[in-house]
């Protein structure tokens, strides 16, 4: 099997499991890839979490990044190199183990925090966001950006994007639009606040819980919590805009309300919006409007169901290619290298 070319010794320390009797620590230790998950480090937590799970010693479970992200995403290139390689089916493999440690942290039967600092994208998203208490700081930055490489808003972001206010979801789905850690608390996409400055102390408040109680939790995280600084022209300034434009029942209608309101207010961000659904891939935009919409009436269980379906068409190029060209145009060096 062609697979990416690397030794063993890389695969070493790419996620660390530190912490106490108490509290387990899972940290995600690739930052020169912006903690960008592979197969290895997808498989080596879910491994951990199931075993802190059944381990009655074990009361919390924190989660978190080293580096400047807490994780950009999954491994692009890792999926694409095996699917090409005429084994899509161990990439669709190593996708659905991806997805089921997203229902892992979603369905923990103990507390799970996630320390969010820095970027978080696509399956980092779909980690965190699953977790009980999300923590965000100023540094934060969230974003689903796979319109933009010919994939779909994925990783369970059709059940928690579905569910912010209005028509809010559509928009970060089909724009790919990056918001900051107090939109995301305003929003409901974080659960507290804290700055950046303050959250080693936090993580040390941390280390000393006890419990599984959640109220003795947030009692912790109260103690280093800020009141967020929601900007005048954050998103939520724009969500009559966005709720009128993002309701439109098809793709091309909702960029169509756009172009018009870009016609009577020239504002920033809607210039930005058409921007980026014209520069999506066309089908990507359907695909993940379908899902958010389907995913308001959805459980968890059945959107990750849908994401691994849709999934699988695109790695057997049976809906669309451009996942593929927009993969090799971006990484032609990486490609290279590993003999593609």
């Amino acid at each position: 099997m062609a697979m990416i070319r690397h030794s063993f010794d890389e695969d070493v320390n790419q996620v660390l499991f530190e912490g106490n009797s108490y509290v387990k620590k899972v940290i995600l230790n690739r930052p020169q890839k912006l903690n960008c998950l592979n197969h290895h480090m997808v498989s080596e937590m879910t491994k951990k979490l199931k075993a802190y799970e059944i381990d009655p010693g074990v009361k919390v479970v924190v989660l978190k990044g080293n580096g400047k992200a807490f994780c950009a995403g999954g491994d692009v290139v890792e999926l694409y190199i095996c699917t090409v390689a005429g084994h899509w089916s161990y990439a669709a493999s190593s996708y659905k183990k991806n997805l089921f440690l997203d229902y892992v942290v979603a369905t923990y039967g103990k507390p799970v925090v996630a320390l969010i600092h820095g970027i978080v994208m696509g399956s980092g998203a779909g980690l965190s966001m699953h977790a009980a208490f999300k923590i965000v700081t100023e540094n934060t930055a969230f974003a689903m950006p796979e319109t933009s490489i010919g994939h779909f808003v994925d990783v369970g972001a059709s059940y928690f994007l579905s569910r912010l206010p209005g028509f809010l979801g559509e928009y970060l789905g089909l724009t790919g639009t990056k918001i900051r850690g107090p939109d995301m608390v305003a929003c409901g996409l974080a659960t507290h606040f804290v700055l950046s400055k303050d959250l080693h102390l936090l993580e040390s408040a941390l280390d000393e819980v006890t419990s599984s109680d959640t109220s003795k939790i947030s009692k912790v995280i109260r103690i280093y919590e800020h009141k967020p600084d929601v900007k005048q022209d954050g998103v939520y300034s724009r969500l009559e805009i966005i709720n009128k434009c993002f309701s439109r029942k098809t793709a091309e209608e909702i960029l169509s309300s756009l172009e018009s309101e870009a016609g009577n207010r020239a504002e920033k961000w809607v210039l930005e919006a058409i921007k980026s659904m014209k520069a999506a891939s066309p089908i990507s935009l359907k695909i993940s409007l379908k899902s958010i919409r389907e995913g308001r009436t959805q459980s968890l269980d059945q959107c990750l169901a849908r994401d691994y379906n849709i999934c699988c068409h695109i790695m057997r190029r049976t809906v669309s290619i451009d996942y593929f060209e927009v993969i090799e145009i971006n990484n032609t060096e990486t490609l290279r290298i590993n003999g593609i």
